[in-house]
């Protein structure tokens, strides 16, 4: 027996094997059997969670947009030009369930419009924490992304104190006052206050926002700073002529354009938040020129008038020259 195993050939044993294989993977196969339904009994058995008749939540169902326009036609007629009424977008509230997307299911208030409130109200009782739930199911990515944790999110502030679905006053961003400065100014009056003052403010001649240099919805860096890590970098990024790196570095502003600027308002030009030649004085109290201009008969120079000191270091955000370590060339 043993003999006659040893004359069988190679091709006997690949067959052997292959039988053995092929039985194998039959039961293997027949003990992983699929549990679940075929995919048309899966289609089949989510379809009813697509009717607006099966119950939802609470035992509350969908009932549809004319349900809610019913009583609610106003609301629903804003809501139709704005961004959350554009059917075509498959993002918004209007491609999905409608005002249910916001409020929940709507049944048992269409029933009892008195006694039954919606899922889901607005209103100054309802917590910023839960406001900002409803409104991050969709606004969670792209300039929304850094909210949590953000300043005006720790300081409780909620997306309807700043933004209204219904009632809105702006042209854009669908804003509770008719423009950002305005907004603005409701929380932060000593910075908008400025603006009022006789410097030139390009916010207050339009050509500028509160937004163009703040992001109020949270940012990586001090300020809600809309470019870059520091006011130096965001200033320079409009006024590319004072950004260095410079052979002879001006200390402060290196250090920050606030340090001499007020970006927010003035009632000096440029900005300053001091009149020239006091601005300087404030570091430069004795060095080769008297320490105030009423020393000696300093009081007629020409550092009183004009542009003062930077009559002369005229250089005065920096210097490339190899001889301008005074800020003059």
């Amino acid at each position: 027996m043993g003999r006659h195993i040893r004359r069988m050939g190679w091709k006997t044993w690949l067959a052997c094997g292959f039988v053995v294989w092929t039985a194998a993977l039959v039961g293997m196969r027949a003990n992983t059997a699929p549990t679940h339904p075929p995919p048309q009994a899966a289609k089949k058995s989510a379809a009813p969670a697509q009717n607006p008749a099966q119950p939802v939540a609470g035992g509350a169902t969908l009932v549809g947009d004319d349900k809610c326009i019913v009583c609610h036609a106003d609301k629903g007629e804003r809501m139709a030009k704005t961004p959350h009424g554009q059917k075509a977008d498959m993002r918004t509230p209007a491609a999905k369930q409608g005002c249910e997307t916001c409020h929940g299911p709507g049944s048992k208030h269409s029933d009892d419009p008195t006694n039954v409130k919606m899922p889901v109200v607005f209103t100054q009782a309802t917590s910023s924490a839960d406001i900002n739930a409803t409104c991050q199911s969709c606004h969670n990515r792209g300039p929304h992304a850094l909210w949590d944790g953000s300043k005006h999110e720790s300081r409780g502030l909620a997306c309807t104190s700043c933004h209204s679905v219904h009632d809105f006053k702006s042209e854009t961003h669908q804003l509770k006052a008719k423009d950002e400065l305005v907004l603005c100014a409701t929380c932060h009056r000593d910075k908008v206050a400025k603006m009022d003052l006789p410097a030139h403010m390009p916010v207050r001649e339009g050509k500028m926002t509160c937004s163009s240099c703040h992001d109020p919805h949270g940012t990586t860096n001090e300020k809600l700073l809309r470019v870059g890590d520091n006011v130096t970098e965001l200033c320079t990024s409009c006024h590319q002529e004072k950004r260095g790196p410079f052979l002879w570095e001006h200390a402060p502003v290196s250090e920050s354009c606030t340090t001499c600027h007020d970006p927010h308002g003035s009632v000096n030009e440029r900005m300053l938040v001091t009149k020239l030649p006091m601005l300087c004085q404030r570091c430069h109290i004795s060095t080769r020129h008297p320490a105030t201009v009423y020393d000696s008969t300093q009081l007629t120079s020409n550092r009183l008038f004009g542009r003062s000191c930077v009559n002369c270091h005229y250089n005065i955000h920096g210097s490339n020259h190899p001889s301008g370590q005074f800020f003059t060339r």
